[in-house]
């Protein structure tokens, strides 16, 4: 029996932060046998923004714009998320057939966003630095326009409100999104063309931190991360919340669950999402942009006091997976309990499930696969 060449010993190193919006706010803390993962712990937890308890010392409006920086690429379906929360605490407040149509055109805008920005940055954390995130930045930039001519902001649009939208989409702004979604797919081929069938994007992605149907369901995963494990769960489908049950769209799913189906997933949705787009810009009639009652909270939050007891459930899904707003009354303007079901904390619970034997590269584009922002991790 021979002995070992070197006496080798377990190291525990911290990785990250590897990216500009986890500054000081996010690492892993990996213990390593050469270069491979045994044990890896996603440290988290100081960033504090207290978004909750915030939201527990104003009225429900006031939260609106808060809202838009838990994840700052995607502030239109955050809106929305709470929107349906407190519109569900009034009773029921009826949204107008164009108001309807405007939520789903800026909640379809926002997944284009989301998922050519994240597919980009994926592509950075494999070492292609640049090309594919400038290409991905090129397109965003279209819809932004959009978002600024609609609520006057790029990024923090704090534009949805309960019963409608803060103001109707101006002259203009129809014709301009229905040229940018009309060209996107040419976009998405072009895309495809460089990364889908890419050799070295396939070796570096395909079976790498694979996610199984059964953990997913386990660990409550959402969004695309768990439909490209192959679970067919979308809540625009489950949920048919708002008018989404009026148009026509397929719900992609993946067969492996690992980085390289976590990226295909999201482009076959951007595909989607243009569908979807497609017919809404068609079909989007006149009329109001929010109910009169919706507009009568707006203007006299104080006014809005849920009865004692009364609690709702708003949920949504937004680009990164389910996201919900739970609201408890107690017959004050303020909410007793506000708390948010935030995709991107709970995707990120099972890291060290999909990093377990891989190597050290691996990790960064696993975390790359799952999309979080810090602002909604660590509300």
């Amino acid at each position: 029996m021979t002995e070992p060449l070197l006496d080798t010993q377990l190291l525990e190193v911290n990785l990250g932060p590897q990216h500009p919006s986890t500054h000081g706010v996010f690492r892993m803390q990996a213990l390593l046998d050469g270069e491979t993962i045994v044990k890896l712990k996603p440290v988290m937890g100081y960033l504090h923004r207290n978004h909750e308890q915030l939201g527990e010392g104003m009225t429900y409006i006031a939260s609106f714009p808060f809202t838009d920086r838990l994840d700052y690429f995607c502030a239109m379906t955050n809106n929305l998320g709470l929107a349906l929360a407190i519109e569900q605490l009034a009773g029921g407040i009826e949204v107008p057939e164009r108001a309807q149509y405007i939520r789903v055109i800026m909640s379809e805008l926002t997944r284009l966003v989301n998922h050519t920005a994240v597919i980009g940055f994926l592509l950075n954390d494999m070492g292609a630095f640049g090309t594919p995130l400038l290409y991905a930045f090129r397109e965003r930039e279209k819809i932004l326009d959009l978002f600024e001519m609609a609520s006057g902001s790029r990024m923090m649009c704090n534009y949805i409100r309960p019963g409608g939208v803060r103001e109707d989409v101006p002259e203009g702004f129809l014709e301009r999104a229905s040229r940018i979604v009309a060209e996107y797919p040419r976009f998405l081929d072009e895309f495809e063309a460089l990364l889908t069938q890419n050799e070295i994007i396939r070796q570096r992605a395909q079976h790498v931190g694979v996610l199984s149907k059964e953990l997913a369901i386990n660990a409550s995963i959402t969004g695309p991360m768990l439909r490209a494990s192959g679970v067919d769960y979308d809540i625009r489908k489950v949920d048919g919340y708002g008018i989404y049950p009026r148009f026509a769209f397929r719900i992609p799913l993946g067969t492996v669950g690992d980085v390289y189906d976590r990226y295909y997933v999201r482009i076959l949705e951007m595909r989607e999402s243009v569908a979807i787009l497609q017919q809404a810009l068609k079909e989007i009639p006149p009329g109001p942009s929010i109910s009169p009652k919706g507009l009568q909270l707006v203007k006299s939050p104080r006014t809005f006091r849920p009865p004692k007891g009364a609690e709702a459930y708003g949920r949504i899904e937004s680009p990164k997976g389910e996201l919900g707003f739970f609201l408890a009354s107690d017959g004050s303007p303020q909410p007793y309990r506000y708390h948010v079901r935030a995709p991107s904390f709970i995707n990120l619970t099972v890291l060290e499930d999909l990093c377990l034997g891989h190597k050290v590269a691996d990790v960064i584009i696993i975390l790359g696969s799952i999309d979080i922002v810090m602002g909604e991790v660590d509300r």
